[in-house]
């Protein structure tokens, strides 16, 4: 069975595969484009790694405990491609990805922890992990570019619990969670708002063949960046 999330990625790598659909804007100067493929090839073996490693399954619950960052976005994509539940501030849940895996914080509270290194360069996490944390950056790379589903998720779950309380099934994921762009927008994401807000805002420009420019809140805004990442509409 399909779900939204599914074919939003199917969209993604097939039609204008090699154009950019997000674009981070990070301290120290960092800029990372991923093109549809690329995008789709991240959340690929995201979901590979969550399914595989960490047992993940259809209504498996995520917290997501990051800024908006062009890696907690990968995350929460392959949660729902995977069928999960992504969750924010307090609610409970299996899995955490977290950049603060500090030792005993998370302790017997969840099935697995996920360290997640936010510098775009990170090729594992600066330093020693408590036990048994999985370390996002080290493992995600040896991961499968496909994903195939060990268990056929379903629309009539829940794909997202708000920290409002408010809960989207992922058949209403795009038509209900995602904001609504205009069809082809290169839109400006404030990382500052929050994931959440970032989360709904992507969605809705992907559901309408668009793209992201995700900015964090370091980044001074210029027209010069703006012309040069041609942002337009809203």
């Amino acid at each position: 069975m399909s779900i939204p999330a599914i074919e939003l990625m199917t969209a993604l790598r097939s039609g204008q595969a090699t154009s950019p659909r997000l674009t981070w804007y990070g301290p120290d100067a960092e800029r990372v484009e991923l093109s549809g493929r690329v995008l789709d090839n991240w959340v690929a073996k995201t979901s590979n790694l969550l399914q595989d490693e960490l047992d993940a399954e259809p209504g498996t619950r995520l917290r997501v405990d990051l800024p908006a960052h062009w890696k907690s976005v990968i995350l929460a994509l392959a949660a729902w491609q995977l069928g999960m539940e992504v969750v924010f501030g307090d609610a409970e849940a299996e899995l955490l990805a977290t950049a603060d895996p500090a030792p005993g914080a998370a302790q017997g509270a969840f099935d697995a922890v996920v360290a997640v290194a936010l510098p775009a360069l990170a090729m594992r996490w600066p330093g020693a992990l408590p036990t048994g944390v999985v370390d996002y950056a080290a493992e995600v790379r040896s991961h499968g570019d496909v994903f195939m589903a060990h268990v056929d998720p379903e629309a009539t779950r829940r794909a997202v619990l708000a920290s409002t309380g408010t809960a989207h099934t992922h058949g209403d994921l795009l038509d209900g969670f995602a904001a609504a762009h205009d069809a082809g927008v290169r839109l400006l994401v404030a990382a500052g708002d929050g994931l959440e807000s970032a989360l709904a805002q992507s969605l809705g420009a992907w559901h309408g063949d668009g793209s992201v420019v995700l900015v964090h809140p370091d980044v001074v805004v210029t027209e010069k960046l703006l012309a040069d990442e041609r942002v337009n509409g809203n």
